[in-house]
């Protein structure tokens, strides 16, 4: 493939448009190893079909419809306009609560709404967790850490630094303690992305913008052609990703 075309390759995956959180169209273009705790199962192991949930940061509800929890139960906060307008035509028919927000809202939900929070890498503030979910409810969040893709930030954005470094399972669990919960599980991993092609790792990183701030082809586009060098002799581009997961009980009867 000649320069010219890589070129209008690379820029037709940067073009793209993203809804939900479904990276389904790199099937076979990336991987990224499995992590050593089952969020699901964690969720499953304290969920009871009669209790209140609320997903935050649902995406497009992916996820959240696999667990197949009442409808009439759930509840759902989300920030990313796209993904709202999918929230809005797909879960809000099926008598699921929508709430559009933003990270620096309060929680839309009267105080003690939920036995259980999930959060799947989103946002949030511990206290509000605590206020919405009732004695004795679980918070369950699985959340990419400050670190997740710096060697590959580095190597595509000039002068690189991570924009929330000190955002790691140590002093999340702190905060969470020092908010009013006991924590249950914790566990942290540092495990390895691969992407076998350029055009994958350019969609990639024009979607995770806040990890590749003011990416572009264009502006990369030396960085992305030593990686394309990179394919052609070992087969892959590698990085590292920063995972963790709390589960944590509220103990408001302590307060």
């Amino acid at each position: 493939m000649n320069i010219d075309q890589l070129r209008q390759q690379w820029e037709s995956e940067e073009n793209q448009t993203f809804r939900g959180w479904d990276f389904s169209c790199l099937d076979g273009r990336w991987h990224s190893e499995a992590l050593p705790w089952d969020y699901r199962a964690l969720i499953q192991s304290k969920l009871n079909q009669t209790d209140r949930l609320l997903d935050m940061g649902t995406g497009g509800g992916e996820f959240l419809l696999s667990l197949k929890h009442p409808c009439h139960l759930t509840a759902v906060t989300e920030a990313y306009p796209p993904n709202i307008d999918m929230c809005q035509t797909t879960l809000a028919p099926l008598g699921i609560d929508v709430q559009p927000t933003s990270d620096d809202q309060p929680l839309p939900f009267p105080d003690d709404s939920f036995d259980c929070v999930i959060n799947r890498h989103e946002s949030y503030d511990p206290e509000e967790v605590r206020r919405v979910l009732k004695n004795d409810g679980y918070f369950i969040t699985q959340q990419v850490g400050g670190l997740n893709n710096r060697d590959l930030s580095r190597r595509v954005i000039r002068d690189f630094k991570p924009e929330f470094p000190a955002f790691m399972l140590k002093n999340e669990t702190a905060a969470l303690r020092a908010a009013g919960f006991e924590i249950l599980f914790e566990q942290e991993a540092f495990p390895p992305v691969q992407f076998f092609d350029v055009g994958a790792f350019v969609y990639f990183a024009k979607i995770i913008e806040w990890e590749f701030p003011g990416f572009s082809v264009e502006k990369a586009w030396n960085e992305l052609l030593v990686m394309q060098q990179e394919i052609e002799r070992h087969g892959k581009i590698q990085g590292t990703e920063h995972r963790f997961v709390i589960m944590a009980r509220n103990r408001k009867s302590q307060a």
